[in-house]
């Protein structure tokens, strides 16, 4: 399984490919930033996301995209900021048919570390453990991106069986 990990934003947003199995050694194949400049004006600074995700979807054709859930936070414009660039990385993977995976940055923090609280150092500890790397990806948000991708790899098959099960649960109401 290949995934492109989103860690979405409007200045720095992260990204990071990872393939493997669940249970087997898993391979990173790239990771880097899709940066904005602060004072540009926002429909340009989306469209160069767009853009900077197709190539990274043209580069590494994967099979699903995982994309951080957007969660609530006190400051508005931090969050409107990254529902927009996460609107983006869904919007240029659905154009390609390619299937979406939101998780919360708790859901990716407790897959790969064990713990839903832990914070950015020890995510990217893990990260480079995980993957095998010399150092931590930099910025924290090319480490998030991976950490995405780790966490859906090893989440997928759970989910898939748990959407099977409702599906074939829900048919038997239907019949009955």
């Amino acid at each position: 399984m290949r995934v492109l990990g989103v860690d979405p934003g409007l200045t720095r947003c992260g990204v990071g490919v990872v393939e493997g199995v669940a249970g087997r050694p898993l391979t990173m194949l790239g990771v880097g930033v899709v940066r904005t400049p602060a004072d540009a004006e926002l429909g340009h600074r989306l469209v160069a996301i767009e853009q900077g995700i197709e190539q990274w979807l043209d580069e590494h054709r994967p099979e699903f995209v995982a994309v951080e859930r957007v969660f609530s936070q006190h400051n508005v414009r931090t969050v409107m900021g990254t529902a927009q660039a996460s609107a983006v990385a869904m919007l240029c993977a659905s154009r390609r048919g390619i299937p979406v995976a939101l998780h919360t940055p708790s859901e990716v923090k407790a897959a790969v570390t064990g713990s839903g609280r832990a914070d950015k150092a020890q995510v990217g500890a893990m990260v480079t453990r995980l993957l095998r790397l010399d150092a931590p990806p930099r910025p924290a948000d090319a480490a998030d991106a991976l950490a995405l991708a780790i966490c859906h790899i090893w989440r997928a098959p759970a989910l898939n069986r748990l959407q099977q099960a409702h599906a074939q649960h829900s048919v038997r109401k239907v019949t009955r």
